[in-house]
């Protein structure tokens, strides 16, 4: 009896402890509210998954692999508000992925890089670059044993060359190639000439231009019949990297047409030269759009795919969902 006696008297003391803790809480963030503007805003949490298939058309989730691989909270030497536009390349026997790392503190992109042993678990590296004004869609590539990078600068108001001295940690600037606040910027090499294609419209996503040159640090000239794509949000802006495979030239681009980065279609180009440029939708379109819950439950709008061995496809891909989230301005 006396025991019980004991507990009894111990109860309440702890059950006052716990309502001063509370009621602290509750007065913290009553002040709070009441001394700094409060708003509900709507966030976009963007991040980076691994897709696979047997085809460039076909990339689907598959067994075994939890996306997203990596999401902001992996970033570890700033602070991410999100991160998106992956790319990567095989060097030696690693691959290694660029993306866009929003910086919440400066809000402008910078370029972050992964590595991993099979293409499918990532370690995040560091930020590899990072410029005075805005980065991201780092399109990086190789060239006669050369790794290169074309980033979207279009805060610049140029198309920016950028070679990697100290790959993948350390990133000379080349040259301008472009003039003009274009984004999204993708070159290939066929027939003995660099092409470019290129957004000429980042505001409206609805205007896709062409330029060619011998070299690729160019000269570059324009096409005679670019713009390639004229008023059509839903084809114009580029969404990864270009690929020259047996079925011939094929490009992604994002659909924007009602919203930003909602899917991503597939366009074959059945013929470029110097003079001429067609292309043709691809029929299974889209071939990546939201998956309706999930880290990519509201969109998906990029997607870089390489061929492991023939038939088999690993892609990198990104995607996002929209939350709410109290902001308190101080």
């Amino acid at each position: 009896m006396r025991r019980i006696g004991h507990e009894a008297r111990k109860r309440p003391i702890w059950i006052f402890i716990l309502a001063v803790i509370i009621i602290g809480v509750i007065g913290t963030i009553a002040y709070v509210m009441i001394t700094h503007p409060v708003s509900i805003v709507k966030e976009t949490e963007w991040a980076i998954g691994i897709y696979r298939g047997d085809s460039y058309s076909n990339l689907f989730q598959a067994p075994g692999i939890k996306n997203p691989v990596l999401r902001g909270s992996d970033v570890t030497d700033v602070r991410a508000e999100f991160i998106a536009d992956p790319f990567m390349v095989q060097a030696g026997d690693k691959w290694y992925m660029f993306f866009e790392v929003m910086n919440s503190l400066s809000s402008r992109g910078e370029i972050g890089c992964a590595v991993s042993q099979d293409g499918l678990h990532w370690k995040y590296l560091r930020t590899v670059l990072k410029e005075p004004f805005h980065l991201s869609y780092p399109y990086v590539f190789e060239w006669e044993d050369q790794f290169y990078m074309i980033p979207e600068s279009a805060g610049a108001n140029s198309i920016r060359l950028y070679r990697a001295e100290n790959f993948p940690y350390s990133w000379t600037f080349v040259s301008d190639l472009i003039k003009g606040p274009y984004c999204d910027t993708s070159v290939f090499y066929t027939d003995k000439t660099w092409w470019m294609l290129t957004c000429s419209q980042p505001k409206t996503n609805d205007e896709l231009r062409l330029f060619f040159a011998d070299g690729l640090t160019g000269p570059w000239t324009e096409h005679p019949a670019s713009p390639v794509v004229r008023g059509d949000p839903s084809k114009a802006r580029l969404g990864g990297r270009i690929l020259v495979v047996e079925g011939g030239i094929i490009r992604f681009a994002q659909d924007d047409r009602r919203t930003y980065g909602k899917k991503v279609r597939e366009f074959v180009i059945t013929e470029i030269s110097k003079t001429k440029y067609s292309e043709r939708e691809y029929p299974g379109n889209p071939i990546l759009s939201a998956q309706g819950k999930g880290w990519n439950r509201h969109g998906m709008h990029h997607l870089d795919a390489h061929e492991i061995t023939r038939g088999n496809w690993i892609a990198v891909v990104d995607g996002y969902k929209k939350k709410l989230v109290l902001k308190i301005e101080y």
